[in-house]
């Protein structure tokens, strides 16, 4: 239909419609289509015979134009809906219905008090001596005060007026009122003096000398007392705290105003409606939460990229601004936390597992907190883990606090490789089934040998898997390990982590890297529902050390400091820079603190707990202890060698002996089965794809379409090689070694 203002000649010739309101958009609908068809020859502009109202087509009865915004149905939602709607806010605060909040609030109570205390405790002979030095001065204030009481010295002023003013009767009045004020107070002072101080004196010498001691050290620290200066305090301050100033509205609409946005601009100047706050501006923990509702075409990453001038023009450090989004809002509803202190030099709780506790992989552990000091946990079952950072901001550590919760959860199998060789990991030597450290060729290959264990575990979960939904649906009811099923020994379903520090020593080694990137990635994807959890950290976060099926597919990922936009989505994932997510505008000082992208709905700030290396050490004996007696240690952490020789150095040799002098072409699964059943302990766990993984980095193509028979007679084409690659890898390999 098309819009136009009237169909009737206007007489005042200025295009309105007498009939219509000043302010109604207004649109005509004509009757029948005979109308319309004869409008449409006659020029007319209306097209429309119909109405379309809440899905319905209903013909217009009535000729005219018709408002767009019908009173009867501009009322909106109920009263009940309206009510149903309506955020109901937390009756406790959060920081009283949490009991680990509210224990940190009563441990951190009795920590200021207990420092008070001791503060002044230990200065009070400091604190005597100067009241001591003051006790004449409060002498000669308390006799000087006293003898001004007595004598009515308050009154001199105005008997001095009177007399002045030559008013006889006045002057005469003031008189008498002083005399009897003299004779009542000198009544009252004069057995205190003459009586009471001597009795008091003579009382006092009669005392044992302890108590005539303590007597006259109380009377001198009160004389002290009353002469002190008022600008010279006795006592210093124990805490000195500092006053950070509330936030309000104008504030608010200042700082928002500073960034240049031309949208902004508009509602802030004199015609426009100002910014709108849906909520009022409240306490949330340790710092002021505003929610603003941002002007039309406006979004919440406009105000985040902007986040240095936004703190600029809220006078507080950029540590203390915190814009995000509600998830649960519009995009243009923005969330805005100004923490009282910058976040980086805020007092961190204690981390909760640091000195008793075991943990749960299929239950959030503690990791840290966010930017309010709330905590902030993290579920690595069914998960995968990525952490990039650049150097030195605490990478190695945050994944370290990960891996001592793990260690805690004696059923899971702890794999660590740190190749950056400087012993960050070292801790978790004492209860790792493999762990190596250093950039070497060695550890980089041990790194892979784990990675293709991993890799051909996989196959026996999924078989055992599937044999249990068979058996019973009840005990895989997602086809995926459940808590019970980790807990039976007998199952080899236990949760299996690895943990590879620096993975761009791994990924982008010359010879082991591509295997290496593809077996993770299948990892990654396949393992997720199998128990395995891949925890991968990189200093290095670009297209060449971080494999693009990893960074594609890892669910949590945690983000430090950053210097770029490229390592900033490497990381974090494509168009999170572009969303407002940026780790590059973390400083040198925000250690420990980055973006963490998958744990919850939104990206979330957080700051992993700190823990050095003597609590790492504490907290893997307890792990170890727990092992122990779970039965589950295992491997490296009973000082059992678990390197051993690389299945690919004699396997080119190895599968030619088992060739027949006929067989030019062979299917690879079929030479697989034949491995294993010739040297068990070294192939016995070796499949067809792992297989023809192993032989990659000896040139062998095993994805060849080879002819063969299969075991019920018939033949078929299937994946292979052929014999000729074989025998020319190995007459290379023996050529190289006869001319070592």
């Amino acid at each position: 239909m098309t819009e136009h203002q009237n169909h009737t000649p206007d007489p005042d010739g200025d295009g309105r419609d007498e009939n219509a309101t000043e302010d109604a958009r207004v649109y005509e609908f004509p009757n029948n289509k005979a109308d319309s068809a004869e409008d449409t020859a006659t020029g007319g502009d209306v097209e429309t015979t119909s109405e379309v109202i809440e899905g319905e087509l209903v013909d217009d009865e009535d000729d005219g134009p018709q408002r767009v915004d019908q009173p009867d149905t501009a009322k909106g939602p109920s009263w009940w809906e309206r009510l149903n709607r309506a955020e109901r806010r937390e009756v406790l605060p959060p920081w009283l219905a949490s009991k680990a909040q509210l224990a940190e609030a009563a441990k951190w109570t009795a920590a200021h008090y207990s420092h008070a205390a001791g503060y002044h405790a230990l200065r009070c002979p400091i604190y005597a001596t100067k009241l001591a030095g003051q006790a004449p001065r409060g002498t000669a204030r308390i006799v000087s005060g006293t003898a001004r009481w007595v004598f009515d010295a308050e009154g001199q002023p105005l008997r001095a007026a009177a007399a002045r003013r030559e008013d006889a009767a006045e002057y005469l009045r003031l008189t008498y009122q002083r005399d009897a004020r003299v004779r009542t107070r000198l009544a009252m002072t004069a057995p205190v003096l003459l009586i009471g101080l001597p009795l008091t004196v003579f009382f006092a010498t009669g005392l044992p000398s302890l108590a005539t001691w303590v007597l006259t050290a109380g009377l001198v620290l009160a004389m002290g007392a009353a002469g002190r200066v008022r600008d010279k305090p006795i006592t210093g301050r124990a805490v000195v705290s500092t006053q950070v100033a509330k936030l309000t509205s104008d504030i608010v609409e200042r700082a928002l105003a500073s960034l240049g946005i031309a949208e902004i601009n508009k509602v802030m100047g004199s015609r426009g409606g100002g910014i709108a706050f849906p909520k009022p501006i409240t306490r949330d923990g340790p710092g002021w939460r505003a929610d603003i509702d941002l002007p039309h075409g406006v979004t919440v990453p406009d105000i985040v990229e902007r986040r240095e001038k936004l703190a600029s023009g809220l006078r507080r450090p950029l540590g203390c601004v915190w814009p995000e989004s509600d998830g649960t809002e519009h995009a243009g509803r923005l969330v805005l936390w100004v923490g009282d202190q910058d976040m980086a030099q805020a007092k961190q709780p204690t981390w909760p597992l640091l000195k008793k506790g075991e943990a749960d992989l299929f239950q959030p552990m503690p990791f840290g907190t966010d930017q309010r000091g709330r905590p902030v946990s993290i579920t690595l079952m069914y998960a995968n883990l990525l952490i990039g950072a650049m150097p030195g901001v605490g990478k190695t550590f945050a994944l370290r606090v990960l891996l001592l919760a793990a260690a805690l959860d004696a059923r899971a199998e702890m794999r660590v490789f740190e190749l950056k060789g400087t012993g960050d990991l070292e801790s978790l030597e004492k209860v790792a089934h493999h762990y190596g450290s250093g950039p070497d060729d060695g550890t980089v290959e041990a790194t892979l040998d784990s990675l293709r264990e991993i890799y051909a575990d996989l196959e026996k979960r999924a078989a055992t898997i599937t044999k249990l939904a068979k058996q019973d649906k009840t005990l895989v009811p997602e086809n995926k390990v459940t808590p019970h099923l980790a807990g039976r020994t007998d199952l080899g379903l236990h949760p299996l982590v690895v943990a590879v520090d620096e993975c761009q020593e791994l990924f982008s080694h010359p010879e082991f890297g591509k295997e290496a990137g593809e077996l993770a990635t299948a990892i990654i994807k396949r393992g997720r529902a199998l128990g395995v959890i891949l925890i991968l950290a990189t200093q290095r976060p670009d297209k060449d050390s971080l494999p693009t099926g990893v960074s594609a597919n890892v669910g949590i990922r945690f983000c430090l400091r950053v210097m770029g936009q490229m390592e900033n989505d490497m990381v974090l994932g494509t168009s999170m820079y572009k969303n407002g997510v940026r780790a590059s505008t973390f400083t040198a000082k925000d250690k420990g603190i980055g973006y963490l992208v998958g744990n919850a709905d939104d990206p979330q700030i957080a700051r992993s707990a700190y823990v050095d290396n003597p609590a790492a050490d504490r907290i893997t004996d307890r792990a170890r202890a727990l092992r122990e007696a779970a039965g589950t240690l295992s491997g490296h952490a009973l000082g059992r060698d678990t390197t051993r020789e690389r299945k690919a150095d004699t396997l080119p040799e190895d599968l030619l002996a088992l060739l027949g002098p006929d067989e030019d072409k062979v299917w690879t699964e079929v030479v697989a089965t034949r491995l294993a059943a010739t040297w068990p302990e070294a192939y016995g766990s070796y499949t067809a794809d792992q297989l023809s993984t192993a032989l990659k980095p000896h040139g062998v193509k095993t994805n060849r379409q080879v002819w063969g028979t299969d075991e019920h007679g018939e033949g078929r084409n299937r994946r292979g090689f052929h014999r000729a690659d074989l025998a020319q890898v190995v007459a290379e390999r023996n050529r190289k070694r006869d001319a070592g």
